[in-house]
Formats: C-alpha cells, structure tokens, sequence
C-alpha cells in the first residue's frame, strides 16, 4: 500500500495546530499509520515541518493564484485571497506559529514570494485611494497572516462557524484598512 503523503502532512497540520508539541507517535497515530512508515518518509520532526512549509506554501502560491490579485479593487482581492486561503487556514496557523521556520538570516524564498505579492496588494489598495496610508503594506500583510491563523483556531476549537470564517476575517481586516471619507 502506497504511503498517501497529502494525507500524512493534511492530518500532522491538523494535529499540530491543535497541539504543537505532539510527539511523531501521535502525528503517525494521527495519520493513521505507524511510527516507522512515518519516520521512512520524514527523517525526524523537522523533515516533517519542512514538507508541512512546502505544502503551505505551495497552497498559498496556489490561492494567490486563484485570487487574482492584480484584478479589480483591492479590497476585492482581499476578500476574494481569504476565501481562497481559507482551505489551507489550518495548515497555515500552525505554520504561522512555527519558529523554526524563520531562524537564522534568510526566510524562504517562498514565503518572501508571498509576502511581496500580498504586500504588493496592499500598496496597489493604498495608491488607488481604498486603503488607509499610516499602516505600511507590510504591517498589513502581517496582520492579514495573523487574523488567517487566528480565525483557523476558532473555527478548529468550534469558536466560530466555518461558514463565518472568510467574512469575519476579512471584515476585521478591512473594517481597520479601509480609508475614510472625509
């Protein structure tokens, strides 16, 4: 029997998000499959975070992707990247709360990558007029990762509606960004 690998990594997000200190035992258990299978395929907790960061960041490049950034108002971008993250919501918490992701100098080219594209984003809602000029883009692509990996907590713990994710998120976001009329 093959080793379903996007199984694996979609049920070690799960698992990790709601307990990020789980032991490979329980992330095989979690997967359904034995310690050692898992330990053949992911060398140790760090191979297994580092093909969990592919997978992220892959989704996210993918979502981006489908959410056609450069189209449209920003604002409508914005809501329409939450929507097309929101699968992946739960995957990206635990990544956004992952340490070692981000240790020493260099983050990964693929989180630069999106990084650049949502803070491009942002400065594209700020030029138009739509989005308030005081919070830098970058400031604003944090918060965007923030609220993503907040809101996947409250829908896994069962504070908050699936169905609710992707308007409150984005309500919130824009709620603050959005610039006033004067």
């Amino acid at each position: 029997m093959a080793l379903d690998r996007d199984h694996v990594l979609r049920s070690a997000a799960a698992l990790l998000t709601r307990k990020s200190t789980a032991t490979m035992d329980e992330v095989a258990k979690a997967a359904g499959i034995s310690r050692a299978t898992l330990h053949r395929h992911f060398a140790g907790r760090d191979a297994l975070v580092r093909a969990l960061e592919a997978l992220g960041i892959a989704e996210c490049e993918a979502a981006l992707d489908a959410a056609r950034l450069d189209e449209g108002p920003a604002a409508e971008a914005v809501h329409r990247v939450v929507r097309a993250l929101e699968p992946a919501g739960g995957l990206l918490a635990f990544l956004y709360t992952e340490n070692q992701l981000f240790e020493g100098e260099q983050q990964n080219e693929g989180w630069a990558r999106i990084d650049t594209r949502l803070t491009d984003l942002f400065r594209r809602g700020q030029e138009n007029g739509e989005f308030r000029i005081d919070l830098t883009p970058a400031w604003l692509t944090e918060a965007l990762f923030g609220l993503l990996a907040s809101g996947a907590w409250a829908v896994t713990e069962g504070r908050v509606a699936a169905r609710d994710f992707t308007y409150m998120v984005v309500e919130l976001l824009l709620g603050g960004v959005r610039r006033g009329t004067a």
